[in-house]
């Protein structure tokens, strides 16, 4: 039971940082641009993956070749994502913009582990998720109008 209970502390924690950072680089934005927040914020999060990477020699880094290359498009997922918390945030609002975020991550989600794509671990949409994510849209919806 413990380990769930890091699991949740660990994912609340995640999504913490998703409502903090969202606001402040769409503050970034608004004064600066998009270009300028996006470089701003990335430039951020290597600098404070410097430090231990600096600290460890390294880590595995040099096997980066190892990668799909597909997964090093990541970065640009990250862009994606700021440029529209950027944008929907001073339209719509830190938790409408949320809302409608999660409910992105929610639906990739469940494709994603309806057919195992990109290492997700195989698990087949039921009932059950399918009145989950319909739950979720309700929100956003509830939430846009």
């Amino acid at each position: 039971m413990q380990t769930v209970i890091v699991i949740i502390l660990i994912g609340l924690m995640g999504g913490v940082a998703v409502g903090v950072q969202a606001p402040l680089s769409s503050m970034i934005s608004q004064r600066l641009g998009m270009l300028e927040s996006v470089f701003i914020v990335h430039v951020g999060g290597a600098l404070a993956a410097l430090i231990p990477l600096v600290y460890y020699s390294g880590g595995k880094l040099g096997q980066w070749r190892t990668v799909p290359w597909y997964a090093l498009c990541a970065g640009l997922f990250g862009l994606v994502v700021i440029f529209s918390m950027s944008y929907m945030i001073p339209r719509i609002g830190v938790a409408t913009a949320l809302i409608i975020l999660l409910a992105g991550q929610l639906i990739i989600g469940t494709v994603l582990d309806h057919f195992g794509w990109l290492g997700a671990v195989q698990r087949p949409l039921d009932i059950t998720r399918v009145f989950g994510l319909s739950v979720v849209l309700l929100g956003v919806w509830l939430s846009v109008k």
